[in-house]
C-alpha cells in the first residue's frame, strides 16, 4: 500500500436523551483546528490497539464527562466520502447512543464546551464535519428502533410509568398520542413491559403503575409511528 492511500479512522457518537420534553443531542464545541468554535458530535481518532466501541467510550468520556453510560449503545454507520475532513483521508464510524436524562456534560479533552442541544432546533449545516448528516441519520434511526424494539426504554428511568414511556415517544416522533390506545398497546405487546409491582402518584394524584422493560428484543405487534402529513 503507497503512502498515499493510507487512512485515519474516527469514531463519532450521536448521543439522544429526552430534556426538558425536548429530543436532545449532546454536542460539543470544538476548542482545536479544524472547525475550531464549531459545534460537533463527540468524536476522536481510534487508537492503533484500540477497539471501536471502546475509542467511543473513550471519546464520550474524554469529551463530555460522561463516563460508563447506562442505556443503548450499537454502531450506526461508517462515511468515508472523500474531502470530509480537511486533515486529510478520514473514515468515521459513527455510534448511536440511546440514553435517559443525564447531568450537564462537563468539556473535556479537546472540547471547548459540552452540552444538550435540542434537535429540533439545530439549524441546517451547523454542525462540524459532515456531522449533520450523522446526527440525522442516528435520529431517524432512533424513530425507527422505537417502532419495533422496545429501546424507548431506554431513554427512561429504571422504573417507569406508562405516561412517561408515552412522553418518550411523543418527544422522539414529534407527535401525541392518545394516551387510552397507547396503554391498550404497550400493555397488550408480548415481553414490552413488566409490572414492578407498586404504584407512584400520578397526576392529579391518581396512582400509577410502575414498569421495568420486559425481556422481548423486538416488538410485535410493532408500535408503527402515526402518518404524517
Amino acid at each position: 500500500m503507497s503512502e498515499d492511500s493510507t487512512f485515519a479512522v474516527t469514531v463519532d457518537l450521536v448521543v439522544l436523551t429526552v430534556r426538558d420534553e425536548e429530543l436532545s443531542a449532546l454536542l460539543v464545541r470544538r476548542g482545536v483546528p479544524p472547525h475550531e468554535g464549531c459545534w460537533a458530535l463527540p468524536g476522536g481518532f481510534v487508537h492503533l490497539d484500540e477497539d471501536l466501541v471502546d475509542a467511543a467510550i473513550r471519546e464520550l468520556t474524554e469529551e463530555t464527562g460522561v463516563a460508563d453510560p447506562a442505556g443503548h449503545l450499537e454502531q450506526l454507520g461508517s462515511y468515508g466520502t472523500p474531502g470530509r475532513d480537511p486533515r486529510g483521508r478520514v473514515v468515521t464510524v459513527a455510534y448511536l447512543a440511546l440514553l435517559p436524562d443525564l447531568p450537564t456534560p462537563v468539556a473535556g479533552s479537546d472540547a471547548a464546551q459540552a452540552q444538550w442541544r435540542s434537535v429540533s432546533e439545530l439549524s441546517d449545516s451547523e454542525l462540524a464535519f459532515d456531522h449533520d448528516q450523522i446526527l440525522a441519520d442516528g435520529v431517524e434511526r432512533a424513530r425507527a428502533k422505537l417502532e419495533y424494539t422496545p429501546l424507548a426504554a431506554a431513554f427512561c428511568p429504571p422504573e417507569f410509568t406508562i405516561a412517561q414511556l408515552r412522553a418518550v415517544y411523543e418527544t422522539v416522533w414529534n407527535t401525541r398520542l392518545d394516551p387510552r390506545n397507547f396503554h391498550r398497546k404497550v400493555t397488550g405487546t408480548p415481553g414490552f413491559l413488566a409490572p414492578v409491582g407498586r404504584a407512584t402518584e400520578g397526576d392529579r394524584g391518581r396512582p400509577a403503575q410502575l414498569f421495568h422493560r420486559g425481556p422481548a428484543s423486538l416488538l410485535y405487534p410493532p408500535m408503527l409511528r402515526p402518518p404524517t402529513g
